[in-house]
């Protein structure tokens, strides 16, 4: 609704400028007709391009904006030094050109650089981000670097334990791609396949209704990590972009993960270093289980 009210504020604002300006006593004379059709034209074109971007695009990002002002600027600079070259070429060769002639290479050389310098910035945005304008503005989290499960750890079932421990003072992100393959397994034929998914299932809800947790089921995706074949490389993919920790039990994977510079968090290892250590010495309480409380566990 505020959204729609700025856009209302905003045709306001731009039609009363336009008005105003097609009503000076200097573009309604006769001689000057021409300009006032083209501030007229070019007005109601701007209000109509303008919006339709607002409306077509509703999912932009402040980085991708930021990328594109970048890649204009840097066009923009560049042109100019080259605008100055056209001309010291022409000068130095003696090409004659009318005025109209040079303008026209000199728009099309600058269109031309500015598409390709913010193409350039869009592709390489996720690479270089110490430049000043590709600054994140991320949302306010608990922690600094997010915690991105993998399906292992949901169907282990042990991280919404340690969450809720607040051990891990962190955000934590499932990926789309882990959610649909969390569905597959709790839609597979085999039943202890099924089981499994469906215990993960449960794991994430129940993290999802704590308190404590911060749990984001992320749903962008970039377009490297759809190109990524296999589970396995869209997550290494995803956590490095994000520049977050990987939460694993599978020991392959972590293994890949360190290998690739991915900071990784194996449950498994971390259970085992949470064990009681025991000095020589010490006394040990061993406490006796009847037959029938075994039989009963079992």
């Amino acid at each position: 609704m505020l959204l729609w009210l700025f856009r209302g504020i905003f045709i306001i604002v731009i039609v009363s400028v336009l008005v105003v300006s097609a009503a000076s006593t200097q573009l309604t004379a006769a001689e000057n007709s021409t300009s006032w059709w083209s501030v007229v034209i070019s007005g109601m074109g701007l209000i109509v391009f303008f919006l339709l971007l607002d409306v077509v695009t509703p999912k932009r990002k402040l980085t991708a904006l930021a990328g594109v002002f970048f890649g204009l600027l840097v066009g923009m600079l560049i042109s100019a030094v080259f605008a100055k070259a056209v001309d010291m070429i022409g000068e130095t060769y003696n090409i004659q050109l009318v005025d109209t002639a040079k303008v026209a290479i000199k728009w099309m050389m600058g269109i031309c650089i500015c598409y390709f310098t913010i193409t350039i910035v869009m592709r390489t945005k996720d690479d270089f981000r110490f430049v000043v304008p590709y600054v994140e503005f991320a949302k306010q989290t608990k922690g600094s670097r997010p915690l991105v499960l993998d399906t292992s750890a949901i169907v282990d079932g042990r991280i919404a334990d340690l969450c809720e421990s607040r051990l891990f003072d962190a955000p934590v992100v499932v990926p789309r791609f882990v959610l649909n393959e969390l569905q597959l397994i709790a839609d597979s034929a085999d039943k202890l396949k099924r089981n499994r998914g469906r215990r993960g299932l449960d794991v994430l809800k129940k993290m999802q209704a704590s308190t404590v947790v911060d749990v984001e089921i992320d749903e962008s995706t970039a377009a490297e990590i759809e190109e990524a074949k296999g589970v396995d490389q869209k997550l290494l993919l995803f956590t490095k972009i994000h520049n977050g920790r990987l939460a694993t039990t599978d020991y392959n994977l972590t293994k890949v993960a360190q290998v690739r510079g991915v900071d990784v968090v194996n449950i498994n290892d971390l259970a085992n270093s949470l064990k009681v250590v025991a000095l020589p010495g010490e006394t040990m309480t061993m406490m006796k289980i009847p037959l029938n409380s075994q039989s009963n566990m079992l």
